[in-house]
């Protein structure tokens, strides 16, 4: 069995090792395709290959059409929205992700975030606290569980509002549970953003949901692009001069944004939520292990398409 690793954002050494560690112990192949720069090079790849462990790379029709051996797909990280499911099924390939391996990675960005806006970007002047402030969590998962542990050291009221975690859950760990995005946006001046980007939440953060927040509100975004509407996002910020934004995920308005609310916008150049070293490992050895389990056992615990 021939497993491959392709990422053109390369996983660290000590990741790879690990991860070659777990899939030669069970009698496999390992091979690399890193920083590729043409997608013929993936296609070429994945030829032979039964097994593929990749982190932002697109998996999509034409490659698993290319790829007549492939078993597993493994998104070594918990969104697998650059997987297309639905294709993958029709080939009949297994697609999994690696819930929670970044999880406190991300959630660590999170805070740190919204220390550097309260702070006003650390550019000299008198910022606010996050302790005492009310802390809206919206999507109660890996972490979101994560950044409610954290924001506990800060002294911040924690609040949450997910559509699919039991309510029980919530509160059985001090959450204040809204029943709805717009409760939950209304009662909080800080909102952290961790829904994953699908057809109901795409462009799903819009003018009305933030207009909700009380004067000098925080959106914290480290969960997808898609879900902002941008252009709404753009006029709140507009009407609003005590709002901020700051994000790891940068718009496509990115400098209009930048231009226009100076100060009151932060955007990372490139995606960091899981950019540590210990989620880099962390995600990528879960993903070979899953990896084995699928082929030689048929564990499929991570499924995440039919």
């Amino acid at each position: 069995m021939k497993v491959l690793i392709a990422t053109d954002k390369p996983f660290a050494k000590v990741a790879v090792d690990g991860i070659r560690k777990e899939i030669e112990a069970a009698g496999f192949e390992l091979a690399l395709l890193e920083k590729y720069t043409e997608k013929a090079q993936l296609l070429d790849a994945v030829k032979d290959a039964n097994a593929i462990i990749i982190r932002s790379d697109i998996i999509d029709a034409e490659v698993l059409d290319a790829a007549k051996e492939l078993k597993i797909v493994v998104r070594a990280g918990a969104g697998y929205d650059n997987v297309d499911l639905e294709a993958a099924t029709a080939h009949q390939v297994c697609v999994m992700n690696t819930p929670g391996q970044n999880a406190n990675a991300v959630a660590e960005l999170a805070l740190g975030m919204m220390v550097y806006a309260v702070r006003n970007f650390y550019n000299g002047t008198s910022g606010t606290e996050l302790m005492g402030k009310k802390l809206g969590i919206h999507a109660y998962g890996n972490v979101g569980r994560n950044v409610a542990r954290i924001a506990r050291g800060f002294g911040m009221e924690i609040y949450a509002y997910d559509a699919f975690c039991p309510k029980e859950v919530m509160e059985s760990e001090g959450v204040k549970v809204c029943d709805s995005a717009d409760e939950l946006y209304k009662a909080c001046d800080v909102v952290s953003l961790h829904i994953p980007a699908t057809a109901e939440t795409k462009n799903s953060i819009n003018y009305a949901l933030l207009n909700g927040m009380p004067k000098g509100g925080l959106l914290v975004n480290t969960a997808r692009k898609e879900v902002i509407n941008e252009a709404e996002v753009l006029k709140l910020m507009a009407d609003r001069p005590d709002f901020k934004y700051v994000t790891d995920i940068m718009p496509a308005a990115h400098a209009e944004f930048a231009e226009k609310f100076a100060g009151r916008y932060f955007a990372t150049p490139k995606k960091m939520g899981a950019q540590t070293a210990e989620a880099n490992i962390n995600a990528g050895i879960a993903a070979a292990k899953q990896i084995v389990g699928f082929l030689k056992d048929g564990c499929e615990k991570f499924r995440v398409n039919k």
